[in-house]
């Protein structure tokens, strides 16, 4: 491809940012301003794929000739969502909820090409297993770490690290937030064949 499109990631997320700075890749971002609200009876795994496209379908008006990415994310613990904390109090509800369990996260992502209207939308399921943690653990955790912004309670590219046991799934950069592995082989469908 002689003339690249141009690259405009959906999301407010400082995470989602620093994953995509390892394609190398000029970029600009904005938050796209949608309702994130679960639909009554909707599976997470419908969830996380109709948002990534929605986050991404909300610039697109202003955006011509560009491939927009969009991305989402939930935790998952048998039935249970868990998604942003977004108060200590949760945060803490939440990784005791994930002591000793196998939690998954569920990463939808999709890539609109504005000019054509052609968009890839797919899930990358990645699989946390937690140790069993003592609540003291939890609470200094999250007086560290102050995970109140991320699904599950915790930065897996930080101290997150020591909370858990094992770690199983495609691509490590999907349990921060953006599937990089999976948005590779969309932006090479859309002939940008990486590295630039």
């Amino acid at each position: 491809m002689t003339d690249t499109p141009a690259l405009l990631l959906a999301s407010s997320s400082p995470f989602r940012r620093q994953l995509l700075d390892k394609l190398g890749l000029k970029f600009i971002h904005q938050s796209p301003d949608i309702d994130e609200s679960r639909l009554a009876g909707e599976a997470p795994l419908e969830l996380v794929m109709r948002l990534a496209r929605e986050k991404a379908e909300a610039l697109a008006g202003d955006h011509p000739d560009t491939l927009i990415i969009g991305s989402d994310q939930v935790a998952v613990i048998g039935d249970q969502v868990l998604g942003k904390p977004g108060s200590r109090e949760k945060a803490i509800e939440q990784l005791s909820a994930a002591s000793g369990q196998r939690v998954t996260f569920l990463t939808g992502l999709c890539l609109l090409n504005t000019a054509t209207g052609r968009t890839q939308v797919a899930c990358d399921p990645f699989h946390v297993q937690f140790r069993t943690l003592r609540p003291e653990q939890i609470e200094r955790y999250v007086d560290a770490e102050q995970p109140l912004n991320c699904a599950g309670s915790f930065k897996s590219e930080g101290l997150g690290i020591v909370l858990f046991k094992a770690l199983e799934g495609r691509d490590p950069n999907t349990l921060v937030g953006l599937p990089l592995i999976l948005l590779t082989e969309f932006l090479a469908a859309e002939g940008m064949s990486l590295p630039l």
